[in-house]
């Protein structure tokens, strides 16, 4: 009897929580339905009302791929139109540092299902339930992240009345809703034919190669081919089918994310998130940079005879695979809006399709390696090699350390200094590996050398790229905050730097990033002041200027009965650290409200 009561108790906690009929609640989204009128005539015309309340910054989008669609159906009694939408908001988010908008749906906001009644045959006070069913998809995404819901139809009943009166309805139309018919295919890209969408995406793959991104990579490939060519036509073609392979194996890489996030999270695949990753960008930057120093010649890539098997042809075709690879990386920051378009498309798909749609792209950018491979006669057809082709190399390098750039600066604004000095550090260690050993050089002597430059990118990683609690809490410079706390009798530390002074970079990375200051500045109750002068004309730019008569980086600290402030210029952490030992110790009320 107790397990019948408990049973019975369950369920009906269960029901308690459960949606009300005609409504889908979950964590993101609460959707539900409402009539145009509490009855409708044989005959007439009247809408259903689907009302969403997302939770904050969730949007559905409003573009022609993986946008919110309703389909709504019901029996003999009714015909739906197309859905009305509400005019969409620009959602505006940042992606490698570039300002995107996209068209989405968000906060509170209704979709209008427009109807006609069909001829029913109804005497006076007679009327007839008319069930329907509203299917609901679309992206629904966030500003970190993506789902594609499993919504539940809303189900309902639409009341048909021989003297419905039809009188007070709960929002207006104009006619020009009920004269769109709903046609078997929305107009969206989600359901454009798979054969057309195929070919885009091969297309897609194509015009990858021509991206500046991808380019410096193009030359080397196909100068290498060219070479081999001329001694072993075999060979030739399999390092091109080598590096064809490498490009698959990356898209391989993304369809394999694809279908995790779709199988295990119930989450879209967005294109660029990894561009929200500062690790990500980070590491992109240094890559880079390798291979613009590749470009240069300060460095060579060259497989271990353990993986290559002491081989020079397994070698290659090893070699051939990881530039496939990399080409294809090379490819994704000036190729967001082809594969966004593509991925976007492929993840309102079944599965397999999508799969296959995203390897159609690797197969796209790998054919014209694949096509001169297999037709060695179109090789007469590239220039010959010479000093231009070294000199292009090397111009490319310097697409690159641009390419570098412009990832670096994406990176958030605390963390720009850290990675530009260990780029600096890791360029210095790579020509270390690279340039400071020859063919002749000892092995021992080698393997010094390039334990030196390894050990020196290790403890600068650790050292720069850490991520780091905000030791000081600085305050924006304000002359006023200065004197009201200097007639306080309050020590002020002010610190004067700017975004072109590497100096002054260096020395919050030092001075300002110690434990010891930190917590001196804490205990003694220093202001901390943060004067930019990285712009002419603002306030710390002129009293460093006219007040002060110095330039940046200068630390300047006042202490309290003291005529004239200490002033210190680089790296004087110990004379910082005796300053501020020095200041009279501060209670501190919040301290002693604990102990007691």
């Amino acid at each position: 009897m107790q397990k019948e009561i408990a049973i019975a108790l369950l369920l009906s906690l269960c029901l308690s929580f459960s949606s009300p009929a005609g409504e889908i609640r979950t964590d993101n989204v609460v959707i539900s339905v409402r009539s145009q009128y509490d009855s409708v005539r044989p005959g007439s015309k009247s809408a259903l009302a689907v009302d969403f309340q997302l939770a904050e910054d969730w949007h559905f989008y409003a573009t022609d791929v993986t946008r919110l669609t309703l389909k709504a159906s019901s029996g003999d009694y009714i015909v739906f139109s197309e859905p009305v939408f509400p005019p969409s908001q620009m959602y505006e988010f940042e992606l490698a540092g570039q300002k995107q908008q996209i068209p989405v749906y968000s906060d509170t906001f209704a979709v209008y299902l427009p109807f006609e009644v069909g001829a029913v045959s109804l005497g006076a006070g007679e009327s007839v339930d008319a069930e329907f069913e509203i299917g609901i998809e679309g992206a629904m995404c966030s500003g970190s992240t993506c789902i594609m819901p499993d919504f539940e139809p809303l189900t309902g009943a639409i009341k048909v009345a021989a003297d419905a009166p039809m009188s007070e309805p709960a929002f207006e139309l104009t006619e020009s809703a009920w004269s769109r018919p709903v046609q078997e295919k929305t107009a969206g890209w989600a359901d454009y034919s798979v054969w057309a969408a195929l070919p885009l995406a091969f297309l897609a793959g194509l015009i990858l190669n021509i991206m500046p991104c991808v380019l410096p990579v193009i030359p080397l490939v196909v100068l290498n081919i060219f070479n081999r060519a001329k001694n072993n036509r075999a060979r030739s073609i399999a390092m091109g089918l080598a590096f064809c392979a490498g490009i698959l194996l990356f898209f391989a890489a993304l369809a394999v994310v694809s279908i995790v996030l779709r199988v295990g999270y119930n989450q879209v695949f967005q294109w660029g998130d990894h561009y929200r990753n500062p690790v990500f960008l980070a590491g992109l930057s240094l890559l880079m940079i390798l291979l613009a120093l590749f470009m240069f010649g300060v460095v060579t890539f060259t497989l271990p005879s353990s993986v290559s098997g002491k081989s020079r042809s397994a070698e290659g075709l090893s070699g051939s695979v990881v530039i496939g690879f990399f080409a294809a990386i090379l490819s994704t920051p000036c190729s967001f809006a082809i594969l966004a378009a593509v991925f976007a498309w492929a993840q309102t798909q079944r599965l397999f399709l999508a799969t296959i749609t995203i390897m159609v792209i690797g197969v796209g950018m790998a054919a014209p390696y694949a096509i001169l491979t297999s037709i060695p006669s179109l090789l007469k057809y590239i220039p010959k090699p010479g000093r231009w082709m070294e000199l292009f190399k090397q111009s490319m390098g310097f697409v690159l350390l641009g390419i570098a750039v412009k990832l670096i600066v994406s990176l958030p604004e605390e963390t720009i200094p850290r990675v530009s000095l260990f780029s600096v550090i890791f360029s210095f260690c790579v020509w270390m590996w690279g340039g400071w050993v020859a063919l002749t050089t000892p092995k021992v002597k080698k393997y010094i050398i390039r334990v030196i430059a390894a050990a020196i990118v290790i403890f600068s990683a650790v050292t720069l790229l850490t991520p780091s609690k905000k030791l000081i809490d600085w305050q924006d410079y304000d002359p006023a905050l200065v004197k009201n706390a200097i007639e306080e009798n309050r020590p002020v530390l002010i610190k004067f730097t700017a975004d072109w002074c590497f100096t002054c970079k260096a020395l919050e990375l030092t001075t300002y990033s110690n434990k010891e200051i930190a917590r001196l500045i804490k205990e003694k109750n220093v202001l901390p002041i943060k004067g930019d002068t990285t712009e002419r004309g603002t306030q710390a730019e002129i009293d460093l200027k006219n007040v002060y008569n110095e330039a940046v980086p200068v630390s300047i600290l006042y202490i309290p009965g003291q005529a004239e402030p200490e002033r210190m210029h680089g790296f004087e952490i110990k004379r910082l650290q005796g300053l501020l030992r020095s200041l009279a110790d501060v209670e501190q009320a919040g301290d002693e409200e604990g102990e007691d």
